[in-house]
């Protein structure tokens, strides 16, 4: 599993010209859900997503989690997160999990994050999305292996 989380003032999804999902400031995350990964990891990476402490404190430093600071979610699924480029020029996505499997597991880390965070928008899974954001920083952090 691979989170690509950024630190945003805003973001948003369409589809098909139309918003799917909208936030103002809080996390921008892409979700890669791979082949071997299993409900006890989604569970892991949500609970440290929502713990993660990368939001400025009143010194200045990052301290402060999505909680802290009333942040809010956006979670978009990204198979080509788990995109293999070691041979050739074209990635393999054959690490990926499978699409109904795929989706059964993003459906349930946006609900397990639903539990913790009062504002979690999305895409659509399998969709041809277009995400747009504003970067607060920039932040950007990588979640995987955990």
């Amino acid at each position: 599993m691979k989170f690509v989380i950024q630190r945003v003032t805003e973001a948003s999804v369409k589809v098909d010209g139309k918003v799917t999902g909208a936030i103002e400031k809080g996390f921008m995350v892409l979700i890669g859900i791979a082949e071997e990964d299993t409900y006890e990891d989604a569970d892991k990476y949500v609970k440290k997503l929502i713990n993660l402490r990368i939001f400025s404190d009143e010194n200045d430093k990052m301290n402060l989690s999505l909680k802290d600071v009333g942040g809010q979610l956006l979670m978009i699924s990204q198979f080509t997160l788990c995109g293999n480029c070691k041979k050739g020029n074209r990635p393999s996505f054959t690490g990926a999990k499978a699409p109904l499997e795929a989706e059964k597991m993003y459906e349930y880390i946006v609900e397990k994050a639903r539990e913790e965070i009062d504002v979690v928008e999305t895409g659509i899974f399998g969709a041809d999305m277009k995400v747009s954001l504003v970067n607060d920083g920039p932040v950007t952090i990588i979640m995987e292996n955990l």
